[in-house]
């Protein structure tokens, strides 16, 4: 049996809300099939990147930091916003840098993703570094305090399967960056 899925044009739209990081926009939609109006709410944010980032001995840089959504630490990996106007590649760069004191000898997309396409109109890149080196101290902005820890690669999947990494943008990137690495047979 074949089902006809519905789609909706965008009829009119407004703000709703200005928090600093992201915008909530309010659009006025109209089923296609049938012309039912509805409200919908959509979360306006930049693009982000994030950062699988391996030492020359293949060692992964995790980060831990606070989250507020769920009010606990979180072990992840590196990563942030775009600014406006940057190269997704020179955001991965920086982040790297700026939240571990890392530098990629090699910087390599490896896909990206859509955060939450239910409610968020942005796309995250995905950035495997490869022979990765401490060559700063962390840079952290106002409101980032985070610890920076390495771990085998051969045991990150591991950390994902036991929940010790339970961010889904990171669990992502691993998979993109698990995929490259064995398509390229620099990690078997």
């Amino acid at each position: 049996m074949e089902t006809t899925i519905d789609t909706w044009t965008t009829a009119s739209f407004r703000e709703v809300a200005d928090c600093r990081v992201f915008k909530v926009r309010e659009d006025t939609s109209i089923r296609v099939g049938d012309g039912t109006i509805s409200t919908f709410f959509v979360v306006e944010s930049p693009d982000w990147v994030n950062i699988l980032a391996l030492t020359k001995e293949h060692m992964v840089v995790l980060i831990e930091q606070f989250r507020h959504g769920t009010q606990s630490l979180i072990a992840e990996i590196p990563g942030g916003m775009i600014d406006s106007g940057e190269a997704p590649e020179i955001a991965a760069g920086r982040e790297l840098l700026e939240e571990t004191g890392f530098t990629a000898g090699r910087l390599i997309p490896v896909g990206k993703s859509f955060p939450n396409p239910a409610i968020q109109n942005n796309t995250i890149h995905h950035f495997l570094a490869l022979e990765c080196e401490k060559t700063h101290s962390a840079s952290f902005d106002d409101h980032e305090s985070i610890g920076t820890r390495l771990a085998p690669f051969q045991e990150l999947e591991a950390l994902v399967h036991n929940g010790d990494i339970n961010h889904s943008l990171a669990v992502t990137a691993l998979y993109f960056a698990n995929r490259y690495l064995r398509d390229e047979n620099i990690i078997t």
